[in-house]
């Protein structure tokens, strides 16, 4: 595995195998929290991954018991107007930035998952839990509804229990977070491993043009009305047949064999 040369204090660690990107959160001490320090490695390193073409996959996972607590409240008190709202819209960069990204982006949780972590899970493209992991929009305990955090959560599961994580600040089990739709998979954390790379296999064994389109037009058309969802749809359909890929995979099918993709 090829590792990005990060320095001794880096909040975050990339790593590269097998054309995917593993990004670690590293303040295991801190529960992960997000300082603006690793708000703005996490900026960095969506930048740099944006334009590899080499990386078809990316992982975000964290080191220690906890995958993210949130927000790293140490930096939040007494800040002024100016610097809560370079804070929250940081934050919200990195979100966006995670579904900008081209490629498939894997939440792997090992653990608890809060707040601003909460919204990391609910804003990567595909989530896979140990069955141990919680989620929680604990803000409206200490006077900070979150509200940021939300906009992902609802995105991802209905509204009514999206409204009662955010009013109450309790925590749902992975099991519930897989009922709701907020991660994929619910494994043994001793198989979360395992469960992430089966999930790379079967995303990577396709076009990485097509994964790259077909992201892109899902998060196109979500917001959109039925009709005019329909005829970007379209549009893009008939950019993709004239793909080259798409043209050796159709032949591949009707000859019986496997593709061969262009990278």
């Amino acid at each position: 595995m090829e590792t990005a040369k990060n320095s001794a204090a880096s909040t975050l660690i990339l790593e590269m195998k097998d054309r995917v990107a593993f990004l670690t959160l590293n303040r295991p001490e801190k529960r992960n929290a997000l300082s603006r320090q690793l708000l703005t490695e996490l900026e960095a390193a969506l930048a740099r991954l944006e334009h590899d073409s080499n990386v078809l996959v990316v992982v975000i996972g964290a080191k220690g018991p906890v995958f993210c607590s949130g927000h790293d409240l140490s930096e939040m008190t007494g800040c002024s107007e100016t610097q809560y709202r370079h804070l929250f819209k940081q934050c919200s960069n990195v979100m966006l930035s995670l579904r900008r990204l081209p490629q498939p982006v894997i939440a792997r949780v090992q653990g608890m998952a809060t707040a601003a972590g909460c919204q990391l899970v609910a804003a990567c493209d595909l989530a896979i839990a140990a069955e141990n992991a919680t989620f929680a929009t604990p803000g409206i305990k200490i006077g900070l509804f979150c509200t940021t955090p939300m906009v992902p959560l609802v995105r991802a599961i209905p509204g009514k229990p999206a409204l009662e994580m955010l009013l109450t600040g309790e925590p749902i089990s992975a099991q519930r977070a897989l009922e709701l739709g907020l991660v994929n998979r619910v494994v043994p954390k001793d198989n979360l491993d395992e469960a992430v790379m089966h999930m790379m296999q079967l995303i990577q064994r396709s076009s990485p043009a097509v994964i790259r389109l077909g992201k892109a037009a899902f998060y196109g058309q979500k917001n959109l009305d039925e009709s005019s969802a329909y005829e970007q749809a379209n549009e893009i359909m008939v950019n993709n047949a004239l793909m080259a890929d798409a043209q050796e995979g159709i032949e591949a099918f009707l000859q019986k064999r496997s593709p061969t993709w262009r990278y």
